[in-house]
């Protein structure tokens, strides 16, 4: 019994030590700019010893040098509420919820069908899982966290997200965010970013441009493999025409 009581406070003791380091994570991060974050970490490593070499673009832009048009097509892309939430948008949270539930059932109808109907298609298409995560809570996942899938690192991620928004102005997370993305294998940041699509610095991103570069983020190395799709291009549209109603921090 001791030493089950021992484990558990060691346990404790462990966690309050983790989260004391996120939060000192945080709070340098208010003023310095970061040089890596967790996910660019298991990235080069991964690229490393799958390829035998490292191949790296990354350089960090200030937040008044990054185009507007890039910052607003990333909000209006991937968190249309970002100036006015607190970290995380339940409201998102819910809606996509809803869609994955609404997508496993439908998957789940035409399974059956499709065995019967043919043996060319003999399981369902899997459903596509829909996120709600905010830019905040993206940048707490990229910055400090594992990518695993688990109830407890989404749980931490929201905590973080919630500490990301106390601690540094929306100004400094979009910042933040910007610079340390990932735009496809081994390349980082808007400023990469825009280097290596467009030969030119993030500042003189067009529009258009720049929209092209928000689609492409909850799946940068695959659109980078396919430039030319058709998916890309008429979101990239979309979006280009939602931008003039983002809001900027």
């Amino acid at each position: 019994m001791k030493a089950l009581l021992r484990l558990i406070a060691l346990l404790l003791v462990a966690g309050a030590a983790l989260q004391v380091f996120f939060v000192a994570r945080i709070a340098l991060a208010a003023t310095v700019d970061p040089q890596s974050t967790s996910f660019q970490r298991s990235e080069a490593w991964r690229i490393a010893t799958q390829k035998g070499q490292l191949r790296w673009r990354q350089q960090w832009l200030p937040y008044d040098e990054i185009s507007d048009n890039l910052k607003r097509a990333v909000i209006a892309s991937e968190d249309g509420s970002f100036t006015n939430h607190d970290g995380v948008d339940w409201e998102a949270i819910e809606k996509a919820w809803q869609r994955n539930t609404q997508a496993e059932e439908r998957a789940a109808r035409q399974k059956p069908r499709q065995v019967t109907r043919s043996q060319l298609a003999p399981t369902a298409k899997r459903p596509k899982i829909v996120g709600g995560s905010t830019i905040t809570q993206q940048l707490a996942k990229n910055l400090l966290l594992s990518g695993e899938r688990t109830l407890l690192r989404k749980g931490q991620e929201f905590v973080l997200a919630f500490a990301l928004e106390r601690m540094l102005s929306k100004e400094r997370i979009l910042e933040i965010y910007l610079n340390s993305v990932e735009w496809g294998e081994g390349v980082f940041g808007a400023e990469a970013a825009a280097r290596h699509y467009y030969r030119k610095s993030a500042s003189q991103l067009s529009a258009y441009e720049a929209a092209r570069l928000a689609v492409m983020l909850p799946r940068p190395k695959y659109f980078e493999k396919v430039p030319h799709s058709g998916y890309l291009s008429n979101r990239a549209s979309t979006i280009a025409a939602r931008m003039r109603d983002a809001e900027l921090p």
